[in-house]
């Protein structure tokens, strides 16, 4: 069976039809010659992810996202992507966009879930949820650091622009007058050293015998410190004791009036008695100073002596 050529024509235009169809769907990640079922997710945001984006099971590429369309006019997204494995999962498992690099884009997990719901057939919509990537973790991350950055070159220029005002030409000819007197002084402490040395050297002799003698002061110390510890203190203590305790017994003696003396101390009469002796004998001498002849008669002639008559200047 022969063909025309216009019939030649159009097959052969089909078949390039029909390999461009499976060619663009080959690129896009869909293979024509399997089955597969539909999912859709809505998200406020999906954060970059674009149409033929993986979507994976626990890890494994399973389908891709066919499309991305405005939902409604408040912004919602609606995400069309398709699941070849036949992999079972629940209704209520998670749709989650995640990842998102330096290099790679976003993708979309499903997290499975196993409870009791119905499984998941094509065209039902899965819960969504979008995971935060590596770039927004940095960014998190690197936002105060970068505010602690910036407010330390701020501070780093405000002590600079400080330094610049402080450190004019004056400042620094004193700071280097000042380094000058420094070199100055080290110098000085340098010659105070060596003459230091000197003398240190010139004395040798007598710094040794200074030093031995605070040696053997030490040791008369120590052979002292010996002969004080063998003082029997605890007698010495028990003798001042006793010495104590008869101060002690005399003193309470004395206090109650036992004996001369404290009947001397205590009684009144005794006091007395002995003041009025003392006058006595005081008027007694007296009296023999002023008229020696009534106490002493001497007659060379035996004569009898006239009886006594008191004086008119006799004491009373």
């Amino acid at each position: 069976m022969k063909f025309t050529k216009e019939v030649k024509t159009a097959l052969l235009a089909i078949v390039a039809i029909l390999m461009l169809i499976f060619g663009y769907s080959f690129l896009k990640g869909k293979n024509l010659l399997e089955n597969s079922r539909t999912f859709y997710a809505v998200y406020d945001d999906v954060e970059g992810l674009s149409p033929s984006s993986a979507v994976t099971i626990n890890g494994l590429k399973v389908g891709q996202v066919t499309n991305i369309d405005f939902l409604n006019r408040e912004g919602k997204l609606l995400v069309t992507f398709t699941v070849e494995n036949e992999f079972p999962f629940s209704k209520n498992s998670i749709a989650e966009v995640y990842g998102g690099g330096l290099i790679g884009g976003k993708s979309l997990a499903v997290i499975p879930t196993y409870d009791e719901a119905s499984v998941a057939k094509s065209g039902d919509t899965l819960k969504s949820r979008t995971d935060t990537g590596i770039m927004e973790l940095v960014n998190e991350r690197l936002t105060p650091l970068q505010e602690k950055l910036e407010n330390t070159v701020v501070s780093a220029d405000s002590l600079l622009s400080s330094l610049n005002r402080v450190l004019d030409d004056s400042t620094r000819h004193n700071i280097q007058n000042t380094f000058e007197d420094l070199s100055v002084t080290v110098s000085s402490f340098k010659g105070t050293a060596i003459a230091l040395e000197d003398i240190v050297e010139g004395n040798q002799q007598k710094l040794d015998r200074t030093f031995t003698n605070l040696d053997e002061m030490s040791t008369n110390f120590n052979q002292f410190s010996d002969t004080l510890s063998q003082v029997n203190l605890k007698q010495m203590t028990t003798n001042l004791e006793n010495v104590i305790a008869d101060f002690e017994q005399v003193s309470n003696k004395l206090s109650s009036g036992e004996g001369t003396a404290g009947k001397l101390l205590n009684d009144d009469k005794v006091y007395n008695n002995l003041d009025r002796a003392t006058k006595q004998l005081e008027q007694l001498l007296q009296d023999i100073k002023l008229n020696p002849r009534r106490y002493v008669r001497f007659s060379l002639f035996g004569k009898k002596p006239a009886p006594y008559e008191p004086p008119k200047d006799s004491l009373k």
